[in-house]
């Protein structure tokens, strides 16, 4: 049997997947003697490690802004910048002018609605439905402009001192506001009111009063009065008139906020308008027929760019280092990795036919006093490491071949099972001998494998030919579809926290790795 069965799976593979080893033959006794076919399954060693991540790529329309420490792994902090997105022609309205007047002296025919050209108030509000940590721990959130336009970029260690501190080391701090999660002060009627749809009105969040005449007259009215051309779209806005803010906690340790959106909202006096008519009364019934109406004008968005900033203290880095088990840990934290037994599949297998590759992470139960200890990550990630970069920031999802997803199984066997990666481990052994075959091909019977190996590992695009990392990721999918099942429609880094402690790891015992994960190959034989 020729080596190109290795990588052509039978039809049998998808009754194969998901299979354990107990299975035996798989049915295939059943076929005719002549055949000559048996199945078997067999394990290989798969050597572990964990490293600390200094940053992952996060395009995310969540800003995650807080302090929390952990016993286990030391303090982490964030905060998030963000633009924000000025809305297609843009307009504010015009102040109220009568233009007609009937016989009696009411007016007629009008032009704008505002009650003079001002603004009654100007505030930027943080808003958030989630958190993780205590919600009644007292923070602090300070909140400032920015002096220079976000660059596109969406790794987690950006510096947020290069946009909003200018060259002479000046900033714009626009204001500072204590906060809980929880904000006990408002009254259940209010936290819980509900308008006539039964959709709640109330929304928690951190709001910083602006000066309503140098922000919001001077910044904001004067130069949409005199350049609305400023204001017909969000680069013009973000370059014209407002880049945007950077959040962050500046006091309190124990809680992360989950920022929905920012929004910059204004207040206006405008007189109400006739429904009938549509012109704009300036008295009803003889007093003046004023209302006031708080807006949001300005917000960020999936349309404009938002980047997070995530800081661990160096305890990360001292438990990545311990060799008697790996770590996952989000946010931006530790990648577990696996080194693939390639090379000894294809030397004991070559002559067969892969149908089903298991290779399963067990995490330890962790029993925690601490009252905010984190789970294990939901969603897993397994990808060839040389793809990372180029997963994420294309914004791919997993292909089955060389990434897979998979979801913790927390009440059964506390695993991560990836049931199937046949097609992985074909890919991987196929790329080596079509590298193999090509420099023989190219130089007669020449061919070095270390010397392939050493250009492979300093090659940027496609170093560690036998590494996989499993990564803490966040999925979504598409529930809207009319089929049975929910397509996904994306896969990110995991932003929120969360760790898992798993049974593997670097350590030798007597010349040899103590704890090798075990990698179930099911194949197929053709006896001669």
């Amino acid at each position: 049997m020729k080596v190109k069965y290795l990588g052509a799976l039978l039809l049998a593979v998808l009754t194969f997947t998901g299979c354990d080893d107990n299975t035996g033959t798989l049915g295939l006794g059943m076929l005719p003697g002549s055949d000559n076919m048996s199945a078997h399954t067999t394990t290989f060693d798969v050597i572990t490690r964990s490293f600390a991540v200094d940053s992952v790529f996060a395009k995310t329309s969540t800003g995650y802004v807080g302090k929390f420490s952990d016993p286990e792994f030391g303090y982490y902090e964030t905060s998030f910048l963000t633009e924000l997105n000025c809305t297609e022609n843009f307009s504010l309205p015009e102040v109220y002018q009568v233009t007609e007047w009937d016989s009696e002296g009411n007016p007629t025919k009008a032009t704008g609605i505002m009650a003079g050209d001002s603004v009654v108030s100007m505030q930027l509000a943080v808003l958030y439905e989630n958190w993780f940590g205590d919600s009644l721990n007292a923070c602090r959130m300070s909140a400032y402009e920015l002096t220079k336009k976000l660059d596109k970029n969406r790794y987690t260690n950006i510096k947020p001192e290069e946009y909003y501190i200018d060259n002479g080391g000046h900033f714009k701090l626009l204001g500072r506001k204590a906060y809980t999660a929880y904000d006990t002060s408002v009254p259940d009627s209010v936290r819980n009111a509900v308008d006539g749809y039964g959709n709640k009105t109330f929304y928690p969040n951190v709001t910083f009063p602006l000066d309503k005449k140098t922000f919001g007259e001077d910044r904001i009215l004067k130069v949409y009065r005199e350049h609305p051309e400023y204001f017909k779209n969000a680069e013009t806005f973000i370059d014209k008139v407002f880049k945007g803010v950077y959040l962050k906690t500046d006091y309190g340790d124990g809680t992360i906020l989950y920022v929905d959106y920012v929004a910059l909202q204004m207040e206006l006096c405008t007189h109400y308008v006739n429904d009938s008519t549509g012109v704009a009364l300036k008295k009803i019934d003889g007093t003046d027929s004023l209302r006031y109406s708080t807006n949001t004008i300005f917000a960020s968005t999936k349309e404009v760019i938002q980047a997070n900033q995530f800081m661990n203290s160096d305890l990360i880095k001292e438990k990545a280092a311990e060799p008697q088990h790996t770590y996952i840990k989000s946010p931006a934290g530790i990648f577990t990795e696996a080194t693939m037994p390639y090379d000894e599949i294809y030397s004991q297998l070559a002559n067969d036919t892969l149908n089903a590759v298991k290779l399963t992470f067990t995490n330890y139960n962790i029993n925690s006093n601490y009252e905010y200890s984190m789970s294990a990550p939901s969603d897993v990630l397994l990808i060839r490491k040389q793809d990372l970069k180029s997963f994420f920031e294309e914004n791919k999802v997993r292909d089955n071949v060389t990434s897979f997803t998979t979801t913790h199984n927390a009440f059964a066997t506390n695993q991560y099972v990836f049931s199937n990666i046949a097609r992985l481990v074909t890919t991987c052994i196929n790329e080596k001998q079509a590298a193999k075959k090509a420099a023989k091909e190219k130089a007669g019977t020449s061919w070095n494998e270390t010397q392939w190996e050493n250009d492979w590992k300093t090659n940027e695009d496609t170093k560690d030919w036998d590494k996989v990392l499993l990564i803490p990721v966040s999925v979504t999918y598409d529930t809207s579809s009319s089929t049975t099942s929910a397509t996904m429609t994306g896969v990110q880094n995991d932003l929120k926290p969360g760790y898992a402690k798993l049974k593997g790891g670097p350590e030798t015992e007597n010349g040899q790795v103590k704890s090798p994960l075990k990698l179930e190959v099911t194949y197929t034989s053709f006896n001669k």
